[in-house]
């Protein structure tokens, strides 16, 4: 079964800058699209970014202009691209996969801690 595994998450102050990483352990296909959750402490898990296998994307409101999804098919990687985060923004973010036929892929989770 495929593995994703995440990578990027750290401390960083307001106004900062982070980009997530979601690695695949091999080609997926098949899939309705790939998104990036978060859970922040006491909260439930939040949909803030997903791409479809056209290529489209959307936002959560709350990201919206802040983050960037994207992918790069030959490294099996997707990306999130966190420009201006704010202390609202701390979490743990989780890559996901959602196959067409609705199995949900799950990475391992990646905390990013915003300071004010």
């Amino acid at each position: 079964q495929v593995q994703l595994v995440e990578s990027g998450g750290g401390v960083v102050q307001a106004g900062g800058t982070l980009r997530l990483s979601c690695a695949a352990s091999q080609r997926i296909v098949d899939f309705a699209y790939m998104g990036w959750y978060r859970q922040a402490p006491g909260k439930q898990r939040e949909l803030i970014a997903d791409i479809t296998s056209h290529g489209s994307t959307s936002y959560q409101d709350s990201v919206k202009g802040r983050f960037t999804v994207s992918t790069d098919n030959a490294k099996r990687t997707m990306y999130l691209q966190m420009n201006t985060l704010k202390p609202e923004d701390t979490a743990v973010y989780y890559c996901n996969v959602r196959m067409t036929w609705g199995l949900d892929l799950w990475g391992q989770g990646t905390q990013v801690t915003v300071s004010s």
